[in-house]
């Protein structure tokens, strides 16, 4: 029971260091992007400075916290096939998880782009892709704590909530920033 509980935790660390990058990457891209429209010699060193950020945080913290997130999740799964293979809620649970690296490979896209100089994205955009990895952490939170005990029509209805409340929230502090300018 004990080492199911080390791996358990393991897999928690590396999932909350995984979200830390996901969430940072995507402000450093929104600041990156919003570099682009100041003048040459500010554009260039600030865009030198982000893809130096973006670089180290990417493939030092972010990349290697989803393997080893990938890893841990495994590895609980394999010490405990029949209750989590069985269980709905994992399901679900993993679906999140594919959405989430197809996010994560999205980004690193966006990472890829930004060094050749394609700023496909404007930062509103950006900030609104930001609220994806937010949305995936307030599903998978309720989906392991409730487990199958979550009334899926209250889950869903809660869920698009929270998206819309953050909608919101991204458009009133757009306002914000704009008065401020």
């Amino acid at each position: 029971m004990d080492f199911d509980n080390t791996v358990k935790a393991l897999h928690i660390i590396f999932v909350v260091s995984w979200f830390a990058g996901l969430f940072y990457i995507v402000r450093l891209f929104v600041y990156h992007t919003e570099a682009q429209e100041k003048e040459e010699v500010e554009k260039r060193i600030l865009s030198a400075q982000f893809e130096i950020m973006e670089k180290r945080l990417w493939w030092i913290i972010t990349t290697p916290a989803m393997i080893l997130t990938i890893v841990f999740g495994t590895w609980m799964i394999l010490l405990n096939p029949d209750y989590y293979l069985q269980a709905s809620w994992m399901h679900i649970k993993l679906s999140f998880v594919v959405l989430l690296l197809v996010y994560h490979f999205v980004c690193q896209n966006i990472i890829s782009n930004f060094v050749k100089g394609k700023f496909n994205w404007k930062s509103g955009s950006l900030r609104l892709w930001n609220e994806v990895a937010t949305l995936c952490l307030v599903a998978i939170v309720f989906l392991v704590s409730l487990k199958d005990s979550l009334n899926w029509i209250k889950g869903t209805t809660g869920f698009f909530a929270v998206a819309v409340g953050l909608m919101i929230l991204i458009k009133f502090y757009k306002r914000i920033r704009t008065k401020d300018k």
